[in-house]
């Protein structure tokens, strides 16, 4: 027993020596963990062929293609109209807040909400309908505020733009969103990872997925490596034309529905405010 605890820590400080002597070594360190191990292995010429390595590639690349490039087979062509008690039940849901230029405050919205709701409900069903979003909802009004606490406020990369839409705007949106939704919902087109825009989901939950992936590997004697992609202004470098055209083929998003979309994304215009607010 003794000896083997003996082996045990000799293997362990000869390993731990290697690592430490080649950690700025990032080739030789990566091989040194291929040997421990046991990865690359050379094959026996015996063990497979070259037409039967062929293959396999070749039925690798169709099917990474025909996974991706496969269009749906169910369809949102057209959205379903609303109803003004649907209207009235999004309007007591909003947050008690607008921006400064809105001229309808929220809390004028819902005081007169029984009044407004069937007129909403005639506009938003026009804009559902013909797929257009009227030019005065598609303006949003932006305050830079600063990202932390202490920054140069003379330097624009010290702000962040706070995007804020008007409230029928924000009432449109989310009309549009639970319906896209739950289509996506009933017709299983949502990555099983996604997270944002989804019910129970949320960045706890998203780190509790990685801390239990990287624990599952830890425990199962894998070595665990977690990288970080963070992208500058993801959203806005997204190209509106390849958007559209995968919302289409991957998604199954036509007629009205995909006009809609189309006229959203198109001549966007904002209201810049210049009232800088400080972080606490």
């Amino acid at each position: 027993m003794h000896s083997i605890e003996t082996t045990i820590r000799t293997v362990r400080l000869s390993w731990t020596t290697r690592v430490d002597s080649e950690r700025l070594q990032p080739r030789r360190l990566w091989q040194s963990f291929d040997q421990l191990l046991g990865r690359g292995q050379a094959p026996t010429v015996a063990d497979i062929d070259a037409s039967q390595l062929h293959r396999f590639f070749d039925d690798k690349v169709a099917g990474v293609r025909d996974a991706t490039a496969a269009p749906v087979v169910c369809e949102l062509r057209f959205f379903r109209p609303v109803t003004p008690t649907e209207v009235i039940k999004l309007v007591y849901a909003l947050p008690d807040k607008q921006c400064s230029s809105d001229p309808l405050p929220t809390w004028l919205l819902k005081a007169n909400v029984s009044v407004l709701a069937p007129f909403l409900c005639r506009l938003f069903c026009w804009s559902l309908q013909y797929g257009v979003v009227p030019s005065r909802m598609k303006s949003a009004c932006v305050t830079p505020i600063l990202k932390k606490a202490g920054t140069d406020s003379a330097d624009p990369t010290s702000y962040r733009p706070i995007s804020n839409l008007y409230v029928l705007s924000k009432l449109l949106e989310r009309l549009v969103s639970k319906q896209l939704l739950a289509y996506l919902k009933d017709n299983d087109l949502l990555p099983d990872r996604q997270s944002a825009y989804t019910a129970y989901h949320s960045t706890e939950t998203t780190v509790l997925r990685v801390l239990s992936d990287i624990l599952l590997a830890l425990d199962s004697g894998d070595i665990a490596v977690l990288t970080l992609l963070d992208l500058s202004a993801a959203f806005d470098s997204v190209d509106h034309a390849t958007l559209l055209q995968c919302l289409r083929t991957s998604y199954g998003l036509g007629r009205s529905v995909l006009a809609w979309f189309a006229s959203y994304l198109s001549n966007m215009y904002t209201v810049c405010t210049f009232t800088f607010n400080q972080v606490d």
